[in-house]
């Protein structure tokens, strides 16, 4: 939650300060955006499997946490776009590394009959700091008139606590120690990853592709009429709408059917892009950023739920390592086509087209296996 603080009081507002400030393009904006997020999740892949070959996940998370802490400085100071895209990747680098060693801890942690709801309660934290975050980054900006850099300088602050408090607050849970440690990245035990797994990376690659980055949102909202100082509300809103909804629909998919939610986030996100597509005024562009915000609680620790019971405990860091390899190859391609359709046909045919792509994940639903292992 405290690192979610820190980094959305700046990502709430950096796609506005490299148009604005640093004079980028959409195209260049969802081009850094889709590069930052990429390299986050393609990192996971190496730092799960680090994870597991050490039987270890602690110190990965600690110094993630504190890569990431460390680069925010970096925003503040900033002359240029360059020292901002260097910024944008060693934050992302230390999501990347943390990312998948928390997430198999909390697997670790977590008995299988609650794991949807420890993963729900996970999001929920995560998305209440990317609540605050923003509002933080508003109240400040209406203080200290515009001025992107103050505001910067003071995120830095709950990102330093987030690493003290995971040094010293968390003790990782003991874990069997393997006789002789292997290679988890080896072709043997890659052979142990199922087809149902191999599903689970599928569809959540598609998800990512009808899901571009969230920079675009805050674009919008510029351009529909809100305040420079009043534009992290959108992302307030939608982490409102996401944290709340986390938790609950968490615990749903203990009990019912994954294919079932996941087909109903979809539909969210379609109803969400025709909205956004079509927004003409403010307000109207904070409804389709609610329903945007709704789908993500349905779908995002659903999936990594989806991901905990379809992999070998051991392996489960590799799991989601190959699992956001995956997803952030696609939120490349997804961030820059976005980018592309928004400087050449406008800001609506962005938004259509994540219609179109949710459309084609709910054809990969559609032909799911006839069983996959859990509640499918």
């Amino acid at each position: 939650m405290l690192m979610d603080i820190s980094s959305e009081m700046i990502h709430s507002l950096l796609p506005l300060f490299m148009f604005t400030t640093l004079g980028a393009s959409a195209f260049t904006i969802g081009l850094i955006e889709g590069l930052a997020e990429s390299t986050a999740l393609i990192v996971k892949v190496f730092s799960g499997a680090l994870s597991d070959f050490l039987g270890k996940r602690k110190g990965l998370a600690v110094f993630g946490y504190a890569l990431g802490a460390l680069s925010k400085p970096l925003f503040a100071v900033a002359p240029v776009l360059g020292v901002v895209v260097t910024a944008r990747l060693l934050d992302r680098v230390g999501k990347g590394i943390r990312g998948a060693p928390r997430d198999a801890m909390v697997a670790d942690m977590t008995p299988p009959h609650l794991r949807g709801a420890a993963f729900g309660l996970r999001q929920s934290l995560d998305t209440a700091g990317a609540f605050l975050g923003p509002l933080l980054a508003v109240g400040l900006m209406l203080l200290w008139a515009n001025d992107f850099r103050a505001v910067f300088w003071v995120a830095s602050i709950p990102a330093l606590i987030a690493v003290a408090l995971l040094a010293f607050g968390l003790r990782e849970p003991d874990r069997p120690r393997a006789e002789k440690r292997q290679n988890p990245i080896s072709r043997e035990n890659l052979r142990r990853l199922s087809t149902s797994y191999w599903w689970v990376v599928g569809v959540g690659a598609v998800f990512t592709l009808a899901r571009f980055s969230e920079a675009f949102l805050v674009l919008l909202a510029q351009q529909r009429g809100v305040p420079i100082a009043l534009v992290p509300l959108v992302m307030v809103a939608m982490n409102l709408i996401y944290a709340l909804s986390a938790y609950p629909f968490g615990k749903l998919s203990d009990r019912m059917s994954h294919r079932s939610l996941l087909a109903l986030g979809l539909g969210v996100l379609i109803v969400a892009d025709l909205v956004l597509a079509s927004a003409g005024h403010w307000s109207t562009v904070l409804a389709g950023v609610a329903l945007w915000g709704l789908h993500m609680g349905i779908t995002q620790g659903l999936l990594a739920t989806m991901v905990a019971d379809t992999a070998p405990a051991d392996l489960r860091g590799t799991a989601y390592g190959f699992f956001n390899l995956m997803s952030g190859i696609v939120m490349l391609l997804a961030s820059v086509v976005a980018g592309l359709l928004w400087d050449r046909l406008g800001a609506s045919s962005t938004f259509y087209a994540g219609a179109v792509f949710c459309l084609l994940a709910l054809l990969v639903l559609a032909l799911q296996p006839a069983k996959q292992p859990g509640r499918t």
